[in-house]
């Protein structure tokens, strides 16, 4: 019997449609299977509440890679990007900390706080830009085995060498500093105003179970730092229709350059002969058939729950069973019959637009982070809080409003396990949180969605409810993500290749670990 396609592509997140588009745009047949009823795993856009559209899991949008949009077209295919241009950081004093798109009016922000950060952030955003881009192009690049003799990983560890020895000794040392260093004490030594240092330092914290104190977090906080839409560096923003419409912008181009999608075609299993993969099991007993078969998948589900026994050594089998999830986000989502009236800023302004940081001093955030150590969710969590409607008005009915409320912490083990009334005490201690800085939410509320770790876990197949498919910790980046030796998208079965978001480069809505996986592919295949 022939096979039908000459790759299948389980699981339809964004890096799984954007491994498929390209694997299509080089003349593959190409299957793309997804367990949902929609694409997008967590990038996905929900209309929960009759009017109310929520990007349920992701809610922002900055690391994409540029590539991608330009080889995908994916403007043509429905992606409309909206900028996010300000941070305001309410404190508790009931002043705020703001952060705007104008460098002039952002560095009177400073000034107003402290002369001494105004000048020092100029130097600070030069330095992180320079660190930055001296990281981007590992993030264009499939990591070399430093264990192996072959000419290509002896050519890959090279360019690993040239690159950073023509940073220079200066440069190279902060970037080492900054892969090694917490964020709160990085920043300590450029700043002195307390909600300034925590609220840069909470992007080294998200999607981790670490504090601002936490020895690598300065790395998650440059991972955040390099955004990029279509080439503006530093960019972050909000997607016309949600998150849902990027998955469904690079569908759109999947399917445009000849792949097949199917929704609601749950993989049981990869189907195995002859040592290399020969198609799929559905979870309805159906078998697909192709030569190729590559996952979207988190690495535990990747190599242990879609293979059978005995086909994996057993080292990676450990090394695997040994890689990090520990889920530690929770989201709750909210429709609104009135604009939140934050007192530091009272009415509706240009602050409501962009981004609302609950960070008002680090010590906040490492008592937050001490919640989660000891089996709790946070009191008095960590947010960032966005009101999509706000930028794009298509997300709820005129005169309403959404908000999207990202926290941590939320520990996916959490004591005595997630119930239905600890996952309703947790969205309480959310709501009454940023009720402190805007007191009219509570009663504003028509209807919130509280989402955590396992929730994730449960409806979208990310293990522990992980949004990056694993931690962005030190010992699991590069060359060991997932696991040293399988670092280069494929693993020791023939024919079967990893694309998710628990290989380099790492998480976020970037695009880069499916396309990585699909110039290995083509290459190499």
């Amino acid at each position: 019997m022939a096979n039908a396609y000459d790759a299948i592509v389980i699981g339809g997140g964004h890096n799984g449609l954007v491994n498929a588009a390209y694997l299509a745009r080089a003349g593959k047949r190409v299957l793309v299977l997804e367990r949902r009823h929609l694409l997008g795993g967590a990038a996905v856009t929900e209309e929960i509440y009759p009017g109310f559209k929520f990007s349920v899991f992701s809610y922002v949008v900055s690391l994409l890679r540029p590539e991608i949009i330009r080889d995908l077209e994916l403007p043509r295919h429905g992606l409309h990007i909206l900028p996010l241009e300000s941070t305001i950081t309410p404190l508790d004093n009931g002043d705020y900390l703001g952060s705007w798109g104008d460098h002039d009016k952002n560095r009177q922000e400073l000034y107003r706080h402290s002369p001494r950060d105004a000048e020092a952030y100029d130097l600070f955003g030069r330095l992180m830009q320079h660190m930055a881009m001296a990281v981007k192009p590992i993030l264009g690049m499939i990591p070399p085995d430093p264990t192996s003799l072959s000419p290509r990983d002896l050519l890959g560890l090279l360019k690993v060498g040239k690159h950073f020895q023509s940073l220079g000794a200066e440069r190279f040392h902060a970037l080492f500093k900054l892969m090694t260093m917490s964020s709160a004490d990085y920043l300590d030594e450029w700043f002195e105003f307390d909600a300034l240092k925590a609220t840069k330092s909470a992007s080294g914290i998200i999607g981790t179970f670490l504090g601002p104190r936490s020895p690598g977090s300065a790395y998650v906080l440059l991972h955040h730092y390099m955004g990029e839409i279509d080439g503006a560096f530093r960019a972050w923003g909000f997607a016309k229709g949600g998150t849902g419409a990027i998955s469904n912008a690079i569908g759109n181009a999947a399917r445009a350059l000849g792949a097949t999608i199917r929704t609601e075609a749950t993989v049981a299993k990869v189907l195995i002969k002859h040592g290399r993969t020969a198609g799929v099991v559905l979870e309805n007993g159906d078998e697909i058939l192709a030569p190729i078969v590559v996952s979207g998948l988190d690495p535990r589900r990747t190599f242990l729950d879609l293979l059978e026994p005995g086909h994996l050594p057993d080292e990676l089998v450990d090394a695997v069973k040994r890689f990090k999830f520990r889920g530690s986000s929770g989201k709750v989502n909210l429709a609104l019959s009135e604009l939140p009236n934050f007192t530091c800023l009272p009415g509706e302004g240009a602050h409501l637009r962009g981004a609302i940081s609950i960070s008002p001093s680090l010590e906040y955030l490492e008592r937050a982070y001490d919640d989660a150590k000891y089996g709790d969710f946070s009191r008095n969590p960590y947010m960032d809080i966005i009101i999509p409607s706000m930028i794009d008005p298509g997300m709820a009915p005129a005169g309403k409003h959404v908000m999207s409320i990202f926290v941590q912490y939320a520990p996916y083990h959490l004591t005595g396990g997630w119930t239905d009334a600890k996952r309703e005490a947790f969205g309480d201690a959310v709501v009454n949180t940023v009720a402190k800085y805007a007191p009219n939410l509570p009663k504003a509320i028509l209807y919130r969605q509280v989402i955590t770790p396992l929730d994730i876990e449960n409806i979208t197949g990310l293990t522990e409810g992980n949004i990056f498919q694993g931690e962005l910790a030190l010992h699991q980046l590069f060359f060991l993500r997932p696991a040293s030796a399988w670092a280069k998208y494929r693993t020791p079965v023939r024919g079967y290749y990893q694309c998710g978001a628990g290989t380099h480069p790492g998480g976020g809505i970037m695009g880069a670990s499916g396309r990585l996986a699909a110039l290995e592919i083509l290459g190499h295949a």
